[in-house]
């Protein structure tokens, strides 16, 4: 078995795919569009982002803009990173939280690690965190 996140954007999921390589470095891979699939109804998401891949060097995700004209849930999911290098999980951070919100800091966390939260500018929710002392 295998889990693999698949995150869902309100029409910017390219955007936000090539955010992410500048992030993380990697590709997108298999990227097709609404209009790529049988007519059916998919109004103005035509050119939307029916199905990609996000391969970075370490981990992989699924995304797209969504089945158009459906709500997602609002259960919530974190993405969690954890680095053996404090400066680079520090790096990574800051780059996901450009026009984001930060919801911890970076910073010395009780239980012996760095550690911070965010939301990034796509509405995706990550937890970062690396070894006290590894920089």
């Amino acid at each position: 078995m295998q889990l693999q996140p698949y995150l869902f954007f309100s029409g910017n999921c390219e955007e936000a795919l090539e955010f992410y390589k500048s992030v993380f470095g990697g590709k997108i891979v298999g990227l097709s569009r609404f209009k790529d699939m049988p007519p059916s109804e998919h109004g103005e998401a035509r050119d939307g982002v029916m199905h990609a891949t996000f391969e970075s060097p370490s981990f992989t995700f699924m995304a797209s803009d969504g089945r158009p004209n459906t709500v997602y849930g609002e259960g919530r999911v974190s993405l969690s990173l954890g680095y053996d290098d404090a400066a680079q999980a520090e790096r990574i951070f800051k780059a996901l939280g450009q026009g984001g919100k930060v919801d911890l800091p970076f910073s010395d966390a009780f239980w012996g690690a760095k550690f911070g939260m965010l939301t990034d500018r796509f509405g995706i929710d990550w937890m970062v965190s690396a070894p006290l002392g590894k920089a």
